[in-house]
């Protein structure tokens, strides 16, 4: 990821007030107690070493089949269904690349349902290193894909062992990242996210929708921040006020801040003006650091596993296994 957009304050937009839920077989009157499943954040960041493991995960070459054979077997292994979809998306340099959403569902006989993203392709350019020489080299991408893929693991490990009483679809988004280097200037087109783009578009399910989403990319670094993404606001403000409050009745507010942030033109984007689905993205947001905008390392080579933090990777699975968990 992604794109950091400057937007005018009269944005017209959709969907922020608290929403009606359909009422399902699922949703019975009478609530049994809940137990939430303890995250293991040690599994998360054995996932996220697996993943990396294969390389850079561009799309087109050896690590990127193999680290997408390993998905789908991890979440076969976990969830009732498993999809591949299988796409074609023409990249900034007019090149017509494959790509593979990788989708588990649990419950798909559920109308309530619950959706949880990330993406799980590399970025091919290290265009934000502070070496010239290596702003065409393809990067590990540790925080900035593999981290929230491995909590959304980790969470289809939970679901496997204790079934939450609620649809939950798993969707892994390819092609997310191969947006042009930062020195051609490029704007104006959506280059960013042609995985979210072509699942929201023709979801896997045809007709498929859910009562929220929550997108996460960057959740793995060390003293992490999230802050309230603008387009999450705007589009979903419920679902930001349910798990940022969350988060701080866990005692997880130093990750979560209450603090609005900016906009970022991240899947979760897509998935709100195409699909209809309020989405709400968990990211690192960072001004302080040398790129102004997102975690330190972001688009450089040194995106790799020694900045992949266990406490942070633990304060987002709690708070969203805790989320899915009790939801109503």
């Amino acid at each position: 990821m992604k794109k950091f957009l400057f937007v005018l304050l009269g944005l017209t937009v959709l969907g922020c007030g608290n929403p009606k839920t359909k009422k399902t077989s699922e949703n019975n009157s009478e609530k049994k107690s809940i137990s939430i499943p303890v995250f293991n954040a040690d599994s998360a960041y054995s996932y996220t070493a697996k993943q990396v493991s294969f390389g850079p995960r561009v799309p087109g070459t050896k690590a990127h089949e193999e680290c997408a054979n390993w998905l789908v077997q991890k979440l076969s292994g976990f969830s009732d269904t498993v999809f591949v979809q299988k796409f074609k998306a023409r990249t900034y340099d007019n090149v017509v690349r494959q790509g593979k959403n990788i989708i588990g569902s649990f419950h798909p006989e559920y109308q309530n349902r619950i959706l949880l993203m990330a993406h799980w392709d590399s970025r091919p350019f290290a265009d934000h290193d502070k070496d010239p020489a290596k702003h065409r080299t393809p990067i590990d991408a540790a925080n900035d894909g593999a981290s929230g893929v491995s909590v959304l693991l980790e969470m289809a490990r939970q679901f496997h062992k204790q079934n939450p009483d609620v649809g939950v679809d798993i969707v892994l988004f390819d092609l997310e990242d191969w947006g042009p280097p930062s020195d051609l200037n490029l704007s104006g087109e959506n280059y960013w996210g042609l995985g979210s783009q072509y699942w929201a578009k023709n979801p896997h399910v045809p007709g498929y929708t859910a009562v929220f989403g929550i997108l996460l990319d960057m959740v793995g670094a060390k003293d992490a921040t999230f802050t309230k993404e603008y387009f999450s606001r705007q589009y979903a403000r419920y679902y930001v006020d349910l798990v940022w409050n969350k988060a701080f009745s866990m005692g997880y507010d130093n990750y979560f801040i209450d603090r609005d942030g900016y906009p970022i033109d991240d899947d979760h984007k897509f998935v709100n003006e195409i699909a209809g689905i309020p989405s709400i993205d968990i990211i690192h947001l960072d001004t302080e650091s040398s790129n102004g905008t997102f975690y330190e390392y972001w688009h450089t080579t040194g995106d790799t596993m020694d900045k992949i933090d266990k406490n942070t990777l633990k304060a987002v699975g709690q708070v969203l296994l805790t989320v899915v968990y009790q939801f109503q």
